[in-house]
């Protein structure tokens, strides 16, 4: 895995010190207030299966210069329907690429076109505990779709039945950990509908955007996840940020401990201060 300092692949300085850096999301020309979404009246719903071992989900929206309003990247990074060459999945720094390079972690299985709106499903293995995680590659343009399947996961909505290696496992909201990785939608459009908390089960969720927190609370707060890392200000959402967090929710570190732990891989690769580092990342609400 390379440890070496990054800069990114947008030559970011730290977006916490906001000053002329180029970031992985355009910012709104104005300000926009989060979603104010209708609420379904309070149905029954099927409850998502409880697995026998950790397991985390990942919900990868692929960086798009087309569909998405981020700052343009290459043609290539910014391919939102060629996963392996896509700046959040098969780069240096994207999920599929960092987690396969890691040595705590084994890749068991790739899944190309596992859905609809997904291009390629990778599971890994943690090679010192029994955790699982999965990762899903979701169409660029499929960005709206990506962020209410997470928001749904995080609410308990039920996932596949799947196998990797010997064991079994339920995804979406059979996860202890939900995570979203990718350009913050919620700048761009307005989601119909939130999905509503179908359980009592504590899950929690991580939320690699930009500022997530001020967009995407109100949507997160009626799935009864609770956040555990989200952001504040713009960000390059890489997987060393993710594959920090999910170190330290390993270790059941606190959440503040989980947080330094995030800004310090942060600032490692960006080398963008470690005090601004730990100002754009947020626990908690």
């Amino acid at each position: 895995m390379n440890s070496q300092p990054h800069r990114g692949v947008f030559g970011l300085l730290c977006c916490c010190v906001v000053t002329t850096a180029v970031f992985s999301c355009a910012s709104p020309s104005t300000p926009q207030t989060p979603a104010v979404a209708t609420v379904v009246a309070n149905v029954p719903l099927e409850k998502a299966a409880v697995n026998s071992i950790p397991v985390i989900h990942v919900f990868v929206a692929l960086a798009d210069n087309v569909n998405q309003g981020i700052v343009p990247v290459s043609a290539t990074l910014g391919n939102g329907d060629n996963a392996a060459t896509n700046l959040y999945w098969g780069a240096a720094f994207g999920i599929r690429t960092f987690f396969s390079r890691n040595k705590d972690w084994q890749l068991l299985s790739v899944t190309a076109n596992p859905g609809a709106n997904i291009l390629e499903r990778c599971i890994f293995k943690h090679r010192r505990a029994s955790l699982l995680l999965i990762a899903d590659a979701y169409r660029g343009k499929e960005i709206s779709q990506t962020t209410m399947d997470f928001l749904e996961a995080a609410a308990g909505k039920p996932g596949e039945k799947l196998k990797a290696g010997d064991a079994e496992f339920h995804t979406a909201g059979s996860a202890d950990l939900v995570a979203y990785i990718g350009h913050n939608g919620l700048m761009d459009f307005r989601l119909s509908s939130h999905p509503q908390r179908r359980d009592e089960r504590e899950r929690r969720a991580i939320i690699l955007a930009c500022a997530s927190k001020q967009y995407f609370s109100s949507a997160l707060q009626q799935t009864g996840a609770t956040p555990l890392l989200w952001t504040t200000n713009l960000m390059a959402p890489e997987a060393y940020v993710l594959s920090a967090a999910i170190d330290g929710w390993m270790k059941k570190e606190t959440d503040e401990q989980i947080r330094l732990r995030a800004a310090e891989a942060y600032n490692k690769y960006q080398n963008c201060g470690l005090r601004g580092a730990r100002a754009l990342f947020a626990t908690g609400w």
